[in-house]
């Protein structure tokens, strides 16, 4: 049975197709369930005899596989892309081997295009910025496709280029969406978790000469960088005990409620792995593409009771683990994003109960800030305009004593509740892996005092 919004969004798309307008824009919160509404889609137009075929894309392997199993489902017939098959699930790095007869072939018939995460494929007038995805999308599907159908949780790009099958404002830049779904909407109706993000700071940092009162003032005024505060052995533990501690609490009422750790390198995950089991007495599962059956291993972990898995980049959008609840957000990509895509995995509730999603980081001036406008479904800058992007600048004063107001509906009030007082301790392929590059030798800065912060967006 579908939810409210699947319905809602079923029904205009069929009206918008039915006029002759063939593209539709669909931006739902991570969690939401776009797969279920899509392959609905689907199979309403196959229903009303308006459609021969459906192709999908999406950004990666496990993403497609799901979307495969899903859609044989719901629509009842063979999905695997063979030829008796109506439909086929392919990630969009596979849009480069596709020969010219394939797109021949389907233009005689009337094919359905579905392209989940379509910010992976970005389109501008200079060619020389647009990128093979979105190349391949605008000059060739786009002109055989009788419908298109394009979903996104986090529908902008981190080099601020335009989307592809994608309309924008004039002159504001806005991004138009057919329908919208956002995560107070889901949030309030049970279908996601209510966010909390812990930003776990120090009043003390040093690197030898000088002391600093805060993370984001320490990676400002020297020459370190974010990487040592996510290798530091002190913080490391401290972020990692909160997190373990939050997910034993929940697993008090339920026991298959899991953990993903966001690793920035493979060193790190395999550091991190190591802490969970042998100082944490935790079980736990690593995966990233330098291990052997990660995605078996995924697999596995979505049924099992394990408490934590370990990635890095793997588990990222798409990846359905409903019963992840905690998440380490510890990578060293620091887009708003990426931010949000990590937050959607432990978003997605399905039981139509109040549940809260727990999400543990630094407070890196960046991450502070997505944190702030976690409720805003689609930040102010987003917006697409051809100009040069101005410099934003961020609040320095972000760390002062913080208050008890709590952010409100209208996100009016930017000081958060700090309420988890814990004392201090003494002691785009997609994903970019430049970062593995960093290794993850300890840090030799010494961080001391740490302390916690809990922004709550939906209260």
């Amino acid at each position: 049975m579908l939810r409210s919004w699947q319905k809602e969004c079923v029904e205009l798309a069929v009206k918008k197709y039915a006029v002759s307008d063939k593209h539709f824009l669909c931006q739902a919160t991570p969690g939401a369930g776009k797969t279920i509404m899509a392959a609905s889609l689907a199979k309403t137009l196959f229903d009303k005899k308006m459609i021969d075929r459906v192709i999908c894309f999406s950004p990666s392997v496990e993403v497609a596989n799901n979307i495969k199993r899903t859609f044989g489902k719901i629509i009842g017939c063979s999905f695997d892309g063979s030829f008796t098959a109506i439909g086929a699930s392919m990630t969009y790095q596979s849009l480069c081997s596709i020969p010219q007869s394939t797109w021949d072939g389907l233009s005689k018939y009337r094919t359905f295009f579905i392209f989940d995460e379509i910010h992976h494929c970005s389109f501008s007038q200079d060619k020389s910025k647009i990128n093979t995805w979105g190349e391949r999308v605008v000059f060739h599907l786009q002109d055989i496709a009788t419908y298109t159908l394009a979903l996104s949780g986090t529908p902008w790009r981190s080099d601020a280029l335009p989307i592809a099958l994608v309309n924008y404002s004039d002159p504001e830049g806005e991004l138009i969406c057919d329908y919208q779904y956002s995560l107070s909407q889901a949030i309030r109706d049970n279908v996601c978790r209510e966010p909390k993000i812990v930003l776990v700071d120090s009043n003390s940092i040093s690197d030898g000469h000088e002391t600093y009162g805060s993370i984001a003032e320490f990676v400002k005024q020297t020459h370190s960088t974010y990487q040592e505060v996510l290798n530091n052995d002190s913080a490391l533990r401290y972020l990692l005990k909160l997190a373990v501690l939050k997910l034993s609490e929940i697993r008090a009422s339920n026991s298959a409620a899991g953990g993903l750790v966001v690793a920035s390198s493979v060193k790190h995950a395999e550091m991190i792995n190591s802490l969970l089991i042998e100082e944490f007495n935790q079980t736990s599962t690593i995966v990233t593409y330098l291990h052997d059956n990660s995605t078996q291993k995924i697999n596995t972990f979505k049924s099992s009771t394990e408490q934590w898995i370990v990635s890095v980049g793997m588990i990222s959008e798409g990846t359905d683990i409903p019963r992840l609840q905690v998440c380490c957000h510890l990578s060293s990509i620091k887009t708003e994003l990426y931010f949000r895509q990590v937050l959607g995995r432990i978003l997605r509730s399905g039981k139509g109960k109040i549940e809260f999603a727990w999400l543990f980081t630094f407070a890196e001036t960046s991450l502070v800030e997505f944190a702030e406008r976690i409720n805003i479904d689609i930040p102010d800058s987003c917006s697409y305009v051809e100009m040069e992007c101005e410099t934003i600048l961020v609040r320095e004063d972000i760390f002062r004593p913080v208050t008890s107001a709590k952010i409100n509906r209208d996100n009016k009030s930017k000081e958060s509740l700090d309420k988890l007082v814990l004392g201090g301790l003494t002691s785009e392929r997609g994903i970019a892996y430049d970062e593995l590059l960093s290794g993850c030798s300890l840090s030799s800065i010494q961080i001391k005092s740490l302390r916690t912060r809990v922004i709550e967006a939906f209260l």
